[in-house]
């Protein structure tokens, strides 16, 4: 049976750390807008609190995630086991777009590895915790992690990777506004 928690536990935390994917969904206020899930790994998720958590945005195709957010903050975030005993962890919340150079940018950017892909960074205030069985999950073993965005941003750099994001970023795929800094 399904738990709600007022905060994440130890325990919980300790069990997130240990999870190479999670999902992270959002959706546009209009309702012919697309929904969106994207799947994350590597060493880009933090707890910074019993109710917050970030997670670092790196450059990519779209602009969903961050275009909902500055939207509506509307997000929740899922990780669910694919080895050990079966569960799923979601937490809903409210969500910010951490630009670099505004706000704690620098200050959050120091508790995660260097990565030359990263666009923002995704701060999350939850607002329910909540954990269910996992039965239906499959068991997968971890076979590593991808290198290829990180080639591809090195190989961009930083100007290209600010050219990269004004051509691809600047609008979500319902033409909301995408990256505010590039």
């Amino acid at each position: 049976m399904g738990k709600h928690y007022d905060t994440l536990t130890s325990e919980l935390e300790a069990w997130l750390a240990q999870q190479k994917v999670f999902f992270v969904s959002t959706a546009p206020l209009s309702a012919d807008g697309h929904l969106n899930c994207s799947p994350k790994g590597s060493d880009t998720f933090r707890v910074l609190g019993g109710r917050e958590v970030a997670y670092l945005d790196f450059t990519g195709s779209g602009i969903e995630t961050v275009a909902h957010i500055q939207e509506n903050s509307r997000i929740v975030i899922m990780f669910c086991a694919f080895s050990g005993a079966p569960r799923i962890v979601r937490l809903h919340g409210k969500g910010r777009v951490i630009y670099p150079n505004t706000g704690d940018f620098e200050r959050l950017k120091a508790l995660f590895p260097h990565s030359v892909s990263t666009r923002a960074i995704i701060g999350v205030t939850l607002t329910r915790i909540s954990d269910s069985c996992g039965w239906g999950v499959p068991l997968y073993d971890f076979a590593g992690s991808r290198d290829a965005l990180e080639k591809w941003a090195n190989q961009k750099g930083a100007e290209g990777l600010s050219e990269y994001r004004v051509a691809q970023n600047r609008t979500s795929i319902d033409g909301l506004p995408g990256c505010q800094k590039v």
